[in-house]
């Protein structure tokens, strides 16, 4: 691996793409610790560690994880890169519901460009919409932070921030597709990745101090089961269901064509972490309502109740899997892939082509996605429930959730830089 590095940093444009990508991450990374004007920051702090094992901060663990505890000193990028991908997503899902989308999608690159200009304008009224949640439910019983009005009307103080918050939201989307454009990866990816890493120096060292004179055992212990995880989530998300392809042999003018085997990919898990950024931002949901309307007892109850506890695991838990079927049957249409087989002449052995052909292969996606989907549900929940009893923020940190992003970001990042090297000549990551 070591000198795969150095290869790709012997290759002026591959090295000018790493630097590229690295200095556009500290920048963000930078622009997470500067607040937002009127945050009173002294007593910010003091409101956050007040709030830290209520519900209402339960829920918002996961969204404080993806914004790389932005959140918790709400900072200019306070809301993160999740109304770019809830928008990229919501996208993607009404494209399987509008036709007029769908065809819009299918007209190349002039359609997907205009598709991409839907999603900026839905990601700024997404983060409007959380902008001023977040900002009731900071100013609520709850966080009781007083946003200072001494200078300027509390109002006018109000709209700052929300303003603020909503264009961090745009220059981390920005910033995300510079980095897709000219670095390396996917850029929304990889911020989630640096946010996710950024936690684990300060949940390291809050293990230490929580758990005493056995901080060092029970933090490598943590760490130890940790790294036992990773070869399953690698495996998972490496695994496949092989389809076997045959194409019948054409004769075209002088040319024979045709006559070769391959074979169809369906991942076990194709829908990656999506399910749990779904599932997490509907649960999260109700928390903001009750934040809109805090005199309403019973939506302030169903809130709590769905924040954490065993009702937060069990709907957690069915969501992942409910999310992970339909995520999967949104990015991946079995009688369109039907369809192409059998215009291109191909066919699966001892299966008709055209409509039985999607049913197979739509039998073979169900069944190969309830392992990956439970997988996900378990890894999702399980380090919640661990957490919810011992309180040691180094299982939140290195929970199922930062595993999954980090082990899937590396494996994406690494295979388009080993395409990257391959095209130069040098050997890549992988032998």
């Amino acid at each position: 691996m070591l000198k795969a590095l150095v290869n790709a940093f012997r290759v002026p444009d591959l090295r000018n793409k790493i630097l590229f990508t690295l200095l556009m991450i500290i920048l963000y990374r930078v622009g997470s610790f500067i607040p937002v004007p009127g945050i009173p920051y002294s007593a910010l702090v003091e409101s956050f560690e007040t709030a830290a094992g209520s519900a209402a901060w339960g829920s918002m663990a996961l969204l404080n994880l993806f914004s790389g505890g932005a959140l918790s000193y709400v900072s200019v990028f306070s809301l993160g890169i999740m109304p770019y991908i809830t928008a990229q997503i919501i996208m993607q899902l009404m494209q399987g519901v509008i036709p007029s989308l769908q065809r819009l999608a299918k007209t190349g690159e002039a359609g997907q460009n205009k598709i991409t200009q839907y999603t900026r304008y839905l990601t700024l009224v997404l983060a409007l919409i959380n902008a001023i949640g977040y900002l009731l439910l900071f100013q609520s019983a709850e966080f009781n932070i007083v946003f200072s009005g001494a200078v300027v009307p509390v109002w006018m103080t109000d709209i700052i921030i929300v303003v603020t918050l909503i264009a961090g939201t745009a220059l981390i989307m920005w910033m995300g597709e510079l980095i897709t454009q000219r670095g390396v990866g996917n850029g929304m990816s990889l911020i989630i990745f640096a946010n996710v890493v950024s936690r684990f120096p300060s949940a390291i060292f809050s293990s230490f101090q929580l758990e005493g004179t056995n901080g060092l055992a029970i933090t490598i212990l943590i760490i130890v089961c940790v790294l036992a995880v990773i070869p399953a989530i690698v495996f998972i998300e490496g695994g496949q269901r092989r389809i076997p392809i045959n194409y019948a042999k054409r004769v075209v003018g002088r040319r024979v064509m045709g006559g070769t085997s391959t074979y169809l990919p369906l991942k076990v898990n194709a829908a990656g972490v999506i399910p749990i950024i779904f599932a997490s931002a509907l649960l999260y949901f109700p928390v903001q309502i009750a934040a809109f309307f805090p005199d309403v007892h019973w939506l302030t109850v169903t809130a709590n109740a769905l924040s954490s506890g065993w009702i937060n695991w069990l709907c957690n838990f069915f969501l992942i899997v409910l999310f992970a079927y339909f995520y999967t049957s949104m990015v991946f249409n079995p009688q369109d892939t039907a369809d192409m087989l059998r215009k291109q002449g191909g066919f699966v052995p001892g299966v008709r082509p055209g409509t039985a052909t999607a049913t197979y292969i739509h039998n073979v996606l169900l069944r190969i996605t309830l392992p990956g989907a439970v997988f996900v549900a378990a890894i999702a929940v399980v380090p919640s429930i661990i957490f919810q009893f011992t309180g040691n923020t180094l299982i939140q940190a290195f929970g199922g959730t930062s595993i999954l992003i980090m082990v899937g970001v590396a494996l994406d990042t690494m295979n388009k830089l080993e395409s990257q090297l391959k095209m130069h000549h040098y050997e890549g990551f992988f032998k």
